[in-house]
């Protein structure tokens, strides 16, 4: 066992698998084949002299030989990043990839006007945007710069309040406005099921007792189309309602709640040029928003 010599990157497909699942996913994850993924971790049990996955018709499942490892490799994996983000911290030159999350409707609207003028100022930098809902780890690089409406709680994130969005009720020029209080016969564009605690969701609720909430997502711009269908109001934040031709903003006497929006990025980052670059620009230029 004093011999055994581990090779980290079976230890990252290891990780992929118990993560995803399935070797199929795992492979897209790390960028592998998947008969190279299967024969890397059957190389790696066998080197550990365990089986690591119960290998089941609906996936793979950690033994608990897998699970009593699981936290020293996750260990395993945050040492490795921390060993490339600290080179990747004295890098100073404006060239290489920075990876960017956000909400839909904000990259869309809000972030990716920013970003092709500073691709234009900055050709050696490239930008990947993923708009998604999910929460990036910014430890494990899965993003380099997140812009997201809650504080970050992580102990390695630098983080700062960059803007504050207002919300608004937003319907078809064409369709009669419902009276604050009732909202009878009226129909609702609302966030989907799994967000129907958000302050605006519980807003429209109040103020619009009577109306029926007929369509959800978690997506707003499809929130905002499916107005500008004429298939019902719906609070949006206001830089996407505005930018939406067709609808108009609803006056029901008190504004729905804004939300502040938060940027976030690992402490190691905090010297990479390009970082600094695309954090300058964006920070300058929604001041002015």
């Amino acid at each position: 066992m004093n011999e055994m010599a581990l090779d980290w990157s079976d230890v990252r497909i290891f990780l992929a698998i118990a993560r995803c699942g399935t070797l199929g996913a795992a492979a897209k994850r790390v960028g592998q084949t998947q008969p190279t993924m299967g024969r890397r971790l059957r190389a790696l049990e066998e080197t550990l002299g365990h089986t690591l996955f119960q290998r089941t018709s609906d996936g793979f499942v950690l033994t608990d030989d897998g699970a009593a490892v699981l936290s020293y490799a996750e260990r395993m994996e945050e040492e490795a990043l921390g060993f490339t983000r600290a080179l990747t911290g004295k890098e100073t030159q404006l060239t290489g990839l920075l990876r960017v999350s956000s909400s839909d409707w904000f990259g869309m609207h809000i972030l990716t006007p920013v970003f092709a003028r500073f691709l234009a100022k900055h050709p050696g930098i490239s930008l990947e945007l993923v708009t998604d809902s999910r929460l990036y780890n910014l430890a494990r690089r899965e993003a380099d710069l997140v812009f997201r409406i809650t504080p970050f709680d992580e102990p390695d994130v630098i983080q700062r309040k960059l803007m504050h969005i207002d919300y608004a009720l937003y319907g078809h020029v064409d369709l009669i406005p419902p009276s604050c209080g009732e909202g009878d016969g009226h129909k609702l564009i609302s966030m989907d099921s799994a967000f129907g605690s958000l302050p605006d969701v519980e807003w429209v609720k109040r103020m619009l007792p009577k109306a029926k909430i007929m369509f959800g997502s978690n997506n707003r711009g499809v929130q905002a189309r499916m107005c500008v269908e004429g298939s019902g109001f719906a609070v949006l934040p206001c830089p996407l309602g505005d930018a939406t031709p067709g609808l108009r903003r609803i006056d029901l006497g008190e504004a729905p709640p804004g939300r502040d929006v938060w940027l976030g990025y690992h402490r190691d980052l905090r010297r990479v040029a390009r970082l600094r670059a695309l954090l300058d620009a964006t920070i300058e230029a929604l001041a002015r928003v």
